[in-house]
């Protein structure tokens, strides 16, 4: 009996230890708000063709992959001036840093981030990336997405403006690498990218336990199927559940928790029959922030800075100004409290 009641003792103590450990893990992560950036524009004057956007009539204000207009009319993602004049709307409107779309070593975007990076250097600005792909089968696909690990924290988590959690890296993982890497792959993938790159953090998408066990973090890119058709009121009982759950199971793994708000979105330009979720003059963007900040997560995630093709965006428009950036700042200070 006493050896029993040593081993029960010894277990709730572990436990305890457990718990504390989550929690001290998880409520020393600094508070964020991060926006879902997208590097993937090109302009005919800048890279010799209108990539991402496809055609633009800028004499009628209409781009044929755009849901709405750009107040700046369409740029691209690897013009300098651009990404200051982002960096600087998005750090005065209370946003600390941008999620940037990765699709691969060399690729598009991938030369666009180390110009990212470099202006957030000089403004006190944080950036990371979505990785947003993970190509091959079997171990094929093991190998090339642990040398994209290593990649990422190897050449850009240095960077003083790469977000970082106690020194370590953070990277996004979206929901169609979740999808293509198999489960029982992770352990082997991050084994590996760990042991060439050292540590780093990744944030799974998707809010499961397997996710919230496994990984540094879970998050959730895009909530427009639950948002859409909405009232005001019901948007706010689905949020204040589905944020305090997100939040629940981040706490009880010990992992960062964050949560996502949008302003709407629209995909009805580019996809049929496509999905809509109506802006509501504001007001779904604002039940979601206050919501957001009421189940207190480490990290509010916006959909997003400038997904112009599904309607997003909170980069000004010629539809609604600066509307969305104003709304922001009314409540990012508040998330931060002011850090």
């Amino acid at each position: 009996m006493k050896a029993i009641c040593t081993i029960v003792a010894f277990l709730l103590l572990a436990a305890s230890a457990a718990l504390s450990q989550a929690q001290s893990r998880s409520t020393q992560v600094p508070h964020e708000v991060l926006a879902f950036y997208y590097t993937w524009y090109g302009a005919p004057r800048a890279d010799g063709h209108a990539l991402h956007w496809n055609r633009v009539d800028a004499g009628n204000h209409d781009i044929s992959d755009s849901t709405h207009y750009p107040a700046s009319g369409a740029y691209s993602s690897q013009d300098t001036k651009v990404i200051d004049r982002q960096i600087d709307e998005a750090k005065s409107h209370g946003i600390t840093g941008f999620i940037a779309t990765w699709w691969g070593q060399g690729k598009y975007e991938d030369k666009a981030f180390p110009l990212v990076l470099g202006e957030a250097e000089a403004k006190g600005f944080k950036a990371t990336v979505y990785w947003e792909t993970a190509p091959h089968k079997g171990q094929a696909q093991i190998d090339q997405a642990a040398n994209d690990l290593v990649y990422l924290v190897s050449r850009y988590g240095k960077s003083k403006a790469f977000l970082k959690v106690n020194g370590k890296p953070v990277i996004f993982v979206y929901g169609r690498v979740m999808g293509q890497v198999p489960a029982a792959s992770w352990p082997a993938i991050t084994k590996a990218a760990h042991a060439a790159a050292g540590d780093f953090l990744l944030i799974a998408d998707g809010y499961t336990a397997d996710h919230a066990a496994f990984f540094d973090g879970v998050h959730e890119y895009n909530i427009c199927g639950a948002v859409k058709g909405k009232n005001t009121e019901a948007l706010r009982a689905w949020a204040a559940s589905h944020y305090a759950n997100a939040v629940s199971l981040a706490r009880r793994n010990g992992r960062i928790s964050c949560v996502t708000v949008i302003p709407g979105y629209d995909d009805t330009k580019i996809r049929q029959p496509g999905l809509k979720a109506e802006r509501l003059d504001g007001e779904v963007y604002r039940v979601l922030w206050q919501e957001a900040i009421k189940a207190r997560p480490d990290w509010v995630l916006i959909t997003s800075w400038n997904e112009w093709h599904e309607g997003s965006e909170i980069e000004p428009s010629l539809e609604f100004g600066n509307k969305y950036l104003l709304l922001t700042e009314e409540y990012a200070g508040r998330m931060t409290g002011g850090q």
